[in-house]
Formats: C-alpha cells, structure tokens, sequence
C-alpha cells in the first residue's frame, strides 16, 4: 500500500498514546478515519485536531474490555461505514503486578482486551477485505510478545497470543491480497504504565523511567505508517531496549541473568 489518502483506517485506543499519535499521523496523510476509546470526550478532542487535516474523522466510541460486546459493536460499525481499508488495533492495557499476587480475574481481564477484543474487530472487518481483495490488519503488540518480563506475565501473554494469531492469520490470507502487519513497540512516551492493572484491579498511576525516557509518540506513529506502507510484515519500534529481543532470542542465558535481577517491586 504506497498511498493512503482516502483510505478508510479504523483506529482502536484512539484516545491516547500511540493510537492518538497515529490519528494526527494518518489523518495528515489524508486517511478518512474511525476513532474508537471508551473516552468520548478525549476522543472528540483527537476527532477535532484530525479534522484540520482531513474532511472524514468520525467517532465511535466504545468499551473493547468485553470480546463479546466489541463483537457486536464492530459489526455495527462495519455495517454502518462499509469497507475498512486498515485496521489498527491497537487498544490495550499493560500489567505491573507479580504472578503469584495477580487474581485469575485481572488475567481474563487483560486477554479480553489485549487478545479477544482484537480478534473480534478482524474478524468484522475480514470478509469485506477479502471480498475486495485488499485491506491491511495491522496489530500493535509490544517487545514482550517475544520474550516475557517482570510484573508483565498476563500483558505478555497477551501479546505472545497475538504474535501467535496474526503471524497464522498472515499465511491464511496469503492468497486473498490482505496484508497483515505485526508493529512491536519498546519504550514509547505514553502513559501506558500509569494505566497499567496492579493485583488489586487498581491503576498503577506512576510513570515508568523507560517509559519517560522512551521514543515520543509521534515519532513510533511515523514509523508505524511508514511499516504500513511498505507493506511490512513485522517492525520493532523503539530504541535500544530492543537489543533485549536479540538477547532473547540468540543469548538466553544472559536474557535469564537480565529479567532475574530486576526489582520487582
């Protein structure tokens, strides 16, 4: 996909964070977009700001932590706006909570959301695209879909399951011209650790440092759609705490010696 003007992109989280820096990103690219969070209000702020760039932003705001229910509301969106050209999942939720203390309720929660709910929303969108022969499915994952952490285990869970499912998905639809694409952001400028579920179902509410100091927004959002483009399959986004994804993969005695000596507190 070399041009995107025009083109219908459906972006879940797209009240804050990346999902918010990718409306801006999309919309002055031209896009006709559809922003979905549960926040009316910061979404009708996002809408405002994308509509300076582009004639078509509309809102359908919606609570993705029930699959069953974001189900049902993504067919209604598809029915009402018709063929979606990308989507963008990208709602999600992390996790600062050790194993052992973490309820079976804050896991289900998590993959409700982080899991269920982007499946739900591809497969709305799915047989529209292969009956045009074109369409992107663009998943945002994270580096800990490839090796686990710390305080991370459901949120990495969550994100092993999508590599999993759209790496499947990808050879499946190898035939009918739709790209699928797996974006696996490091330490980005979000507030995704202040949002993150503790053991007591509670926001964390701090700020980690590697977020702090991590790639800004708009800078991962540019080289999300710059992968889109290109039709990338996978694409690491962030700085040198990638390295921790080679340590992983061809040094896993030092990745063990890492991960075990962090603080978990």
């Amino acid at each position: 996909m070399k041009h995107l003007k025009n083109k219908t992109v459906w972006i879940t989280g797209a009240s804050s964070g990346i999902g918010e820096a990718l409306a801006y990103a999309f919309a002055k690219q031209g896009a006709k977009l559809i922003l979905t969070a549960r926040n009316v209000g910061r979404l009708e702020e996002v809408q405002n700001k994308c509509l300076q760039h582009t004639d078509f932003c509309k809102v359908h705001a919606a609570d993705l932590s029930n699959a069953d229910l974001a189900q049902e509301f993504a067919q209604r969106v598809v029915k009402q706006e018709g063929k979606i050209d990308i989507l963008i999942n990208n709602a999600g939720r992390s996790t600062r909570s050790l194993a052992k203390e973490t309820p079976l309720e804050n896991d289900r929660q998590i993959m409700e959301l982080n899991y269920f709910s982007p499946i739900a929303l591809t497969k709305a969108v799915l047989p529209g695209m292969i009956a045009e022969q074109n369409g992107h499915i663009v998943a945002i994952s994270s580096i800990v879909g490839k090796f686990g952490f710390p305080l991370r285990s459901s949120y990495s869970a969550s994100k092993h399951a999508i590599q999993g499912y759209f790496e499947s998905l990808r050879a499946e639809l190898a035939n009918d011209q739709v790209k699928v694409s797996i974006i696996l952001p490091g330490r980005i400028q979000t507030d995704v650790s202040k949002n993150a579920l503790t053991s007591s179902g509670q926001a964390h509410g701090k700020l980690d440092d590697g977020q702090a100091n991590g790639m800004d927004a708009a800078t991962c959002a540019h080289q999300i759609i710059k992968a889109i483009k290109a039709d990338k399959r996978e694409v690491l986004v962030g700085r040198k705490e990638l390295l921790m994804v080679y340590i992983h993969k061809f040094f896993p005695f030092l990745y063990r010696r890492i991960v075990t000596k962090i603080k978990h507190t």
